[in-house]
């Protein structure tokens, strides 16, 4: 069953745009929110409003303060939903660029010792670690992810973490097998070996599929990109703790003490981040509404847990069939990337059919109004697929808003691919 009634889901959908239709396509399902979720309506209300003031932040007069005020707002909101007990909250160019800031200036801010990443990591991490860990004299490890189930374990890390380790980067889920990492387990297995490393998790494609607790990770840097948090494109969030913060950066000279961001940014992106943290109270409220008013914090773990249980649903959904339809466990020809009973799973299954290649999946489903996306042995995907033998695969990634409905259109497409007698439909 859903974990959201009818009502409720009819009311959260109304709260997206475009949650049914494209602009250029016409009606369609949406089944690529690991590639950019979709966007609140009130977000894009906040957009159109900010665009349009000419104001500067840290000037005398009523506009620019009420843009300072917008930001230490969103900032206040961000440290409640995140369970930030210290640290600050910045924004910059994309996820990408700030993972590259964040895991460079722990770099260069160290001598003779190891950089720790793992093979499951988005080359955001990877790229950065290998080229930063050179230019300080670190050496780069790599701890391998376990193939068949998609995902990292504190155990893998902890045979490969050493008293030298400086700086650690953990990824919380990954956007090609859709499996998630126990990040509070992995920096306690990095910390009982080398307390004072630099930890730095990217929670890009984690943050739309439940609530983040920055207060029980212990780690110094995490790293979201909102469009796929139900914001929009054009920036990246970044938090960083009291310790990160302090290491030499590129800043002004004579700049205010400890200011991470580079140049005047948006309100705008700051405004919308209200509107995201917005929403999740109110879903929060939603699905518990005997929780007191003053306790966001209840409300926002409310909300992830909510969001948790309705694409796990989804997900069983998907794999295992709904109302007549098999799921794609039962289907002949049918890979399921990570196995089709994964704990791990955070509203994602990427899949490939025998005798039938992903691009053509992707197409045949994309002229059935069902948008999916193609991911390829490149150098985004490659570590994930390559092991497993495989040029590519599809992948459905699913956010709360969808439905089971959505889910039934799907399986009904993909039922009418399967080769029949070893001959590709």
């Amino acid at each position: 069953m859903p974990g959201f009634s009818p009502d409720l889901l009819r009311q959260i959908r109304a709260r997206f745009a475009q949650v049914d239709h494209c602009p250029e396509q016409g009606p369609r399902i949406f089944f690529e929110n690991a590639g950019g979720a979709l966007t609140l309506n009130s977000v894009v209300e906040t957009s159109a409003r900010y665009a349009a003031i000419p104001d500067n932040q840290g000037r005398a007069n009523p506009g620019s303060h009420a843009l300072v005020d917008t930001i230490a707002a969103a900032r206040a909101d961000l440290a409640l939903f995140m369970n930030a007990p210290e640290g600050q909250f910045f924004v910059g160019e994309s996820g990408t660029e700030l993972l590259f800031r964040l895991i460079m200036n722990a770099c260069l801010a160290c001598k003779d010792g190891v950089v720790l990443g793992s093979t499951l990591e988005h080359p955001a991490t990877r790229s950065a670690c290998a080229r930063w860990s050179r230019v300080a004299g670190l050496r780069h490890v790599m701890v391998p992810h376990d193939d068949a189930t998609g995902t990292v374990t504190a155990a893998a890390y902890a045979k490969a973490v050493t008293p030298d380790t400086r700086v650690a980067t953990i990824l919380h889920t990954s956007p090609v097998t859709g499996m998630g990492v126990d990040v509070a387990a992995v920096a306690r297995a990095i910390r009982a070996v080398a307390p004072d490393c630099f930890i730095i998790i990217d929670g890009i494609q984690h943050a739309a599929h439940g609530q983040i607790d920055l207060g029980a990770y212990g780690v110094d840097g995490y790293v979201v990109s909102p469009y796929k948090m139900f914001s929009r494109h054009g920036y990246g969030l970044a938090w960083i703790s009291d310790r990160l913060s302090a290491l030499p950066h590129d800043a002004l000279l004579d700049g205010p003490e400890g200011n991470w961001e580079m140049g005047t940014r948006d309100t705008g992106a700051y405004a919308t981040l209200r509107d995201v943290v917005g929403y999740l109270d109110w879903l929060g409220g939603a699905v518990a509404p005997d929780i007191p008013a003053d306790d966001r914090r209840a409300r926002f773990k409310a909300a992830g847990d909510a969001i948790h249980r309705h694409e796990a649903a989804l997900t069983d959904a998907m794999i295992h069939g709904t109302g007549n339809l098999p799921g794609l466990a039962d289907m002949a020809g049918i890979t399921i990337l990570g196995g089709p009973d994964n704990p791990a799973r955070e509203g994602l299954v990427s899949l490939t059919i025998d005798g039938v290649a992903s691009a053509d999946v992707v197409e045949q489903l994309n002229r059935a109004g069902i948008r999916t996306h193609l991911r390829k042995a490149d150098h985004y995907s490659g570590n994930i697929l390559t092991p497993l033998g495989l040029g590519s695969c599809v992948r459905v990634s699913m956010c709360h808003y969808n439905s089971i409905e959505e889910v039934a259109e799907f399986l009904a497409v993909i039922k009418g691919m399967i080769p029949q007698n070893g001959d590709p439909t």
